[in-house]
């Protein structure tokens, strides 16, 4: 299959967008199948095989993020040339949008991974937030009901498009993990880059520093987790717009010596950091899977989260790891349940590396494969 991908993200900017993307396009290309990037620009940016670059204007309010132009005097012929057996649009926006324009054009198949949920993130529009999360179900709703399929990584976000209104075909599929490669990181590697004392327990997040992820909910339960059991430090892996203000409440709570920040690491050293950890822990709402916790479950982790949306389907709770409300107590508790046994953590992190296998990006893939397969088929089948 010939396969066009349109993003509103990619690298070398990092989310778990991208890395859905490249983890995909990297197991198809390794099946067989030809994929091509339709991506925004960004400063040094390089040049790359396959990759076909909008210019772009940075976002208003993310610097990092860059807003494609979308439309380029060369893309008609290229995607003419191309010969696509199949569009695949990762938002409903700009490069989306064009996408499907072209997908209707060519009379290929539209398919379309509903990978956040953008009611949640309206925080980053400074007016009218009560009608913007409408809108934001409006657009989602409107978009997902144009294409031929809707990917989606949790059954829990198939139910949430059911509830707003969405009837096009949906498919489950989960972004998958190199289960292998979280295996081998250094557990030495994250105490030494960043002086950690010898004897500490660590709890790990990984992810972007964005008031989405619900960090200030951490924090505040760390600080209470850190005067119940001693020697304990949060490490706070990732990068984002929130990373000076987290910083700060740190220093409010008085637990800034026992939290730290290590910016945006490349994926090596993200691979060490769980290495070197104890517990996985995430408190986000806001995930339509949580990449991060099958990533973490593959380096031995075991999980505590808030159990959200796609969250919920990522731990097995009571077996690698728990799930609770989003109430401090009970978040607090299952930390230092497992801070204070260490046969427990030990037996759920042999189950959370058993558990991670379902995540492979073979297994991921070929499911994918499969659905493309499907409403190719189901395409030609309709003409």
């Amino acid at each position: 299959m010939k396969i066009g991908i349109f993003t509103d993200s990619y690298l070398p900017y990092t989310s778990g967008v991208v890395r859905s993307i490249q983890t995909f396009s990297e197991e198809l290309t390794r099946n067989g199948h030809e994929v091509f990037i339709f991506a925004p620009s960004y400063r040094d940016c390089s040049q790359e095989n396959r990759v076909f670059r909008f210019s772009s204007i940075p976002s208003p309010t993310n610097r990092d993020f860059s807003l494609a132009m979308p439309f380029s005097i060369k893309l008609k012929p290229t995607i003419k040339k191309l010969n696509l057996d199949l569009i695949h649009v990762h938002s409903p926006f700009l490069l989306g949008r064009l996408g499907a324009r072209y997908a209707r054009r060519l009379g290929i198949p539209l398919v379309f991974t509903f990978h956040t949920l953008y009611e949640q993130y309206v925080h980053y529009i400074p007016f009218a937030q009560t009608l913007t999360k409408e809108l934001a179900q409006r657009i989602s709703r409107g978009f997902s009901n144009q294409c031929d399929l809707v990917i989606v990584p949790t059954a829990a976000i198939e139910d949430y498009l059911r509830k707003i209104g969405v009837n096009a075909s949906i498919c489950v599929v989960p972004t998958g993990i190199k289960v292998a490669e979280y295996q081998i990181g250094d557990r030495n590697w994250l105490r030494h880059r960043f002086n950690l004392p010898t004897g500490e327990k660590v709890l790990i997040f990984v992810g972007r520093m964005g008031k989405e992820k619900n960090i200030n909910f951490l924090m505040e339960c760390f600080e209470i987790i850190n005067r119940k059991v001693r020697n304990t430090r949060l490490v706070l892996v990732g990068g984002g717009p929130e990373e000076e203000n987290l910083k700060n409440k740190a220093n409010e709570l008085g637990i800034a010596e026992q939290v730290t920040f290590t910016g945006t690491l490349p994926p090596s050293d993200v691979v060490n950091c769980y290495a070197g950890a104890d517990i996985f822990v995430f408190s986000s709402v806001t995930e339509t899977q949580g990449i991060v916790i099958g990533e973490a479950k593959a380096a031995g982790l075991p999980v505590v989260a808030v159990a959200a949306f796609g969250v919920s389907e990522m731990v097995d709770d009571g077996i690698d790891g728990f799930l609770t409300e989003l109430e401090p107590s009970q978040f607090i508790e299952k930390i230092i349940l497992l801070l204070e046994n260490d046969d427990l953590r030990q037996e759920m992190s042999l189950n959370a590396r058993k558990n991670a296998e379902k995540l492979s990006t073979a297994n991921c893939t070929a499911k994918l494969i499969s659905c493309y397969r499907q409403v190719i088929e189901r395409g030609l089948y309709e003409k």
